[in-house]
């Protein structure tokens, strides 16, 4: 017999990047397994940066599992979605007017059915909306880290009633640093001090160094694996992990922004994008850098340590940068694209908690979305 759907989670997806579309996938694939739990999850938009698809009849239908599948075709061979037009009962819209058919799922349905509105771009372009869905009623998911690390007074009015609000893949992506975090202040034990590796890329990078690679090399290397972006200095910078960092912090009730965060960049600013095209640094940057950071391992070697890049989050502030760090910690001990944190408070004073794991790559972030989009079930109104 059936199981009787219990929660109906309408949603709208903003961003069919890697992750976006991911997402989409696991959703249509988890329909047996989601059913058997009584949880049915209507798509019923997808936002592009220039354009909405929406179901022409968001209150009763949502697009189909067949357009889902063909949207995540069309978008990985970089097609536009008005190139599915004819394909199912939808309307489309294109910018600025998408913006506006957004809100107005968001009125509609906010009050209603309710509305999960999921952001999984990479942009800050998205905070208007997710502060109006807010305003709506919404639920919102983000694997985005922008929206939260923009202006304190917006990371607030996100995360203003933080029952409908889910933000777990935006740390760590499918890792439960949030989650660990929020249950160990709301049991009343202070976080005090959390000590995170967590950049696949910087965390591969600097344990291949140990075994005496050269910084471009391994630089390069890592690039060829597809663990950098295009342009490796966006991941060497640092500003993705500060990001992370900041949101931790503000978590920890810490009201700061960027620019109060330290971070330390693998490479000077004469070697910066504004400066050196992507080929130039390959080519010859990166290899100006090998003696420094040569000189810097085998320091620390010499003190039975390794150099790890961190974020550092305390009372007192925010750091990012290198750390020297005990070969038999467990950041120390980190090999290959893992991420790591260490959680220190009353309870976890000596021995901190270690949450581990794939913390990068679009299949593992959207599932920790799709799990975020899950454990909001039980704020909908159930069907019969």
């Amino acid at each position: 017999m059936p199981t009787p759907v219990k929660s109906v989670l309408p949603v709208v997806l903003l961003g069919c990047g890697g992750v976006g579309r991911y997402l989409l996938r696991h959703i249509v694939s988890c329909r047996p397994l989601h059913a058997n739990q009584g949880v049915s999850i209507r798509v019923v938009g997808v936002a592009d940066s220039s354009s909405l698809l929406v179901a022409e009849d968001v209150h009763s239908s949502g697009l189909d599992d067949a357009l889902l599948t063909n949207l995540c075709a069309a978008k990985s061979a970089g097609s536009p979605l008005s190139s599915l037009l004819g394909q199912g009962q939808y309307q489309l819209f294109q910018n600025p007017e998408a913006r506006s058919k957004v809100i107005d799922a968001a009125t509609t349905l906010g009050r209603t059915t309710g509305l999960v509105l999921v952001d999984c771009s990479a942009t800050y372009d998205t905070v208007s909306l997710m502060k109006d869905a807010v305003d709506h009623g919404c639920c919102i998911v983000l694997a985005n880290k922008k929206p939260l690390t923009g202006a304190y007074e917006d990371f607030q009015k996100l995360v203003s009633n933080f029952r409908r609000i889910r933000f777990e893949s935006t740390v760590g992506a499918g890792l439960p640093v949030i989650a660990s975090v929020t249950r160990i202040i709301a049991s009343g034990d202070p976080v005090s001090h959390i000590v995170g590796s967590l950049s696949g890329t910087l965390g591969y990078v600097m344990s291949e160094l140990e075994d005496g690679k050269r910084f471009s090399e391994v630089v390069k290397t890592a690039k060829s694996l597809g663990y950098t972006e295009p342009d490796p200095r966006d991941d060497l910078g640092g500003m993705d992990v500060a990001r992370k960092a900041l949101i931790l912090a503000r978590l920890l009730g810490q009201q700061i922004s960027m620019d109060n965060i330290n971070v330390e960049s693998l490479y000077p600013s004469e070697l910066g994008p504004e400066k050196v095209s992507t080929k130039d640094f390959l080519e010859s940057g990166l290899g100006q850098l090998d003696k420094s950071i040569e000189e810097r391992v085998k320091a620390a070697s010499s003190r039975g340590n390794v150099l790890r890049y961190v974020c550092e989050i305390e009372s007192t502030g925010c750091q990012v940068g290198l750390k020297e760090l005990p070969k038999d910690s467990a950041l120390g001990r980190l090999r290959g694209s893992d991420n790591v944190v260490e959680i220190y408070s009353r309870c976890y004073e000596s021995s901190p908690l270690v949450i581990q794991g794939a913390g990068a790559g679009n299949d593992t972030t959207a599932a920790g979305v799709l799990a975020d989009i899950i454990d909001l079930q039980d704020l909908f109104q159930k069907t019969a």
